[in-house]
């Protein structure tokens, strides 16, 4: 079935509670939007293919939850993710002003220093704004993040927003190319005594 997809990427959707992050992720894979949506308890986890610039890539996005109580799980769901899509709600500058902490915790549990972040400005359907998107714009460049404003729930932006995250991964030399390959060969090269257990640690990244 696979044969055609050029890579697997792993993606992660972070941000406090209640700014859309499942309902972005919904909307994305399933296009449906549910206002009565519940909190995420832990992680949710969907997988589609897409394809940018004529490559199909493998998108496992993992849906993690905004609440502190959750937070335990944090270290295994950011290992080994190439690319993270940032999301607070342009109706709540709570939201807005909490980013900072999840790129210190995104700094903490990342496993690269080369990882794609995309910031997301959710709910742009709603009258009562409270962040001005030049605000989302100067803060996505202060961090050189990519930046879209979007509604999960009119569709403005979803599409759009895990599109352009793949393409700039998929244009970062050396980000999702299978380095579990070039690991075994570096290890079998310097350790000939290394029967054949490189390669297939490597995958594990993968999960």
């Amino acid at each position: 079935m696979d044969e055609d997809v050029l890579t697997t990427l792993k993606i992660l959707i972070i941000g406090e509670s209640g700014v859309g992050k499942s309902s972005l992720l919904l909307r994305f894979t399933d296009d449906t939007f549910d206002p009565e949506l519940a909190a995420t308890i832990g992680v949710d986890f969907k997988v589609k293919t897409i394809s940018v610039d004529g490559n199909k890539a493998k998108l496992a996005i993992w849906d993690t939850a905004g609440q502190e109580r959750f937070r335990t799980l944090t270290p295994s769901y950011y290992r080994g993710a190439q690319g993270v899509i940032l999301v607070y709600d342009v109706t709540r500058r709570d939201t807005f002003v909490k980013l900072d902490n999840w790129l210190n915790e995104l700094e903490t549990y990342c496993t690269r220093n080369d990882i794609v972040q995309m910031l997301v400005g959710n709910k742009i359907d709603k009258e009562n704004r409270e962040v001005d998107r030049n605000e989302g714009l100067k803060f996505a460049r202060k961090h050189s993040m990519l930046f879209i404003e979007a509604s999960a729930k009119t569709c403005d932006g979803v599409q759009c927003a895990f599109e352009e995250l793949v393409e700039k991964i998929i244009q970062t030399p050396g980000l999702w190319e299978s380095e579990s390959q070039n690991r075994g060969v570096k290890l079998s090269n310097k350790e000939e005594g290394y029967g054949g257990g490189g390669a297939c640690g490597g995958y594990c990244s993968m999960l």
